[in-house]
């Protein structure tokens, strides 16, 4: 492996994934940065910052410096990023030749997102920076075989995009990519707790909702929980039960949203790419793939077998790694 670590990083809106070439995926951590606002100290990155979501005194804000999948605080981005590559970068003498490194963006991102990823990756030390659009590492990630001349549909749900696309000869031929996944499902459960129950919930308890109760098919049997807030009509702390049928509600308008841009893609696909689709079905990946029924509705909605890929969360990151033995897919800049 020499002296020089190869690195891929999947820089997702609601965590960064860390792939290292001969070791695999090494670090796993919420895109969070915790910084004192007074001194411009950074306090804490990853786990130990999204601890403190919603929890902080005044003087100490928790940032999420990527927005619907780019970076909108580049300060803190390339604080992250140094962070995280230090942490993987264990081996003294390694520290004396910088990483090339894979980052991955969403499909839509403009040439502008795209030099702030670079710029991001140089400065937290990078020697050289590869870019790879989502859908191709997703599609690498698992485990399909993007270089024959047939159709490949992937739909990857991240935190802050969705970015659905049809691969072939290790391009993308159709894709769309929009700002509604995870972040926004968990923007429409805080807004249905609101005005459905006069109640105000966290950004961490809305996450919470989602990955124990959440659903967007109906459920074979109903699950509830218990949830805490704050009642907005006396201001003191409340518990209240949740069902999943309100789930079913709440996620709804993000849900349509998703299907659109499914059956938008399928659309504006060649024919014979569309009928390798047909056989071959759709491939969801990215953590908000695991939301309860989402494979069964995009199912039932396009008449396509779908399925979820083994270890979604990873796929990206996965497909990074896979890039560094394959550099042709992807271009320095």
């Amino acid at each position: 492996m020499g002296l020089r670590m190869d690195i891929g990083i999947d820089l997702g809106t609601a965590s960064v994934l860390v792939f290292v070439k001969g070791k695999g995926i090494v670090l796993q951590e919420p895109s969070v940065v915790a910084i004192d606002t007074n001194t411009g100290e950074v306090k804490a990155v990853g786990e130990e910052a999204r601890s403190m979501l919603g929890r902080t005194p005044g003087y100490i804000s928790a940032i999420r410096p990527l927005r619907d999948g780019v970076i909108s605080d580049f300060k803190t981005t390339e604080i992250m990023l140094r962070y995280f590559i230090d942490k993987v970068i264990t081996n003294r003498l390694s520290r004396l030749f910088p990483p090339r490194i894979v980052v991955c963006v969403p499909s839509g991102v403009t040439q502008v997102e795209k030099k702030a990823v670079i710029d991001a990756a140089r400065s937290a030390g990078a020697k050289e920076t590869y870019i790879i659009e989502e859908p191709i590492a997703a599609a690498i990630g698992a485990g399909i075989d993007i270089s024959k001349p047939t159709g490949s549909m992937v739909v990857d749900v991240g935190g802050g995009t969705t970015d659905v696309a049809v691969i072939s000869l290790g391009g993308i031929v159709v894709s769309d990519s929009i700002k509604v996944a995870g972040d926004k499902f968990d923007e429409a459960i805080i807004k249905y707790v609101r005005k459905q129950h006069n109640m105000l919930i966290g950004e961490r308890t809305a996450e919470d909702i989602k990955c124990r109760i959440g659903t967007v098919y109906p459920r074979v049997s109903e699950t509830e929980m218990d949830i805490r807030g704050r009642n907005l009509l006396s201001g003191l702390p409340r518990i209240l039960k949740l069902t999943s049928a309100e789930m079913l509600e709440a996620l709804e308008e993000p849900m349509s949203r998703i299907i659109e841009a499914v059956h938008s893609v399928l659309e504006k696909t060649p024919p014979e790419l569309a009928a390798d689709i047909s056989d071959r079905g759709i491939v969801l990946t990215g953590g908000g793939s695991l939301l309860h029924g989402l494979d069964r509705l995009i199912q039932e909605k396009t008449g396509i077998s779908t399925i979820i890929a083994d270890d979604a969360i990873s796929c990206v990151a996965l497909g990074t790694g896979a890039v560094l033995d394959n550099l042709h897919y992807v271009q320095e800049r």
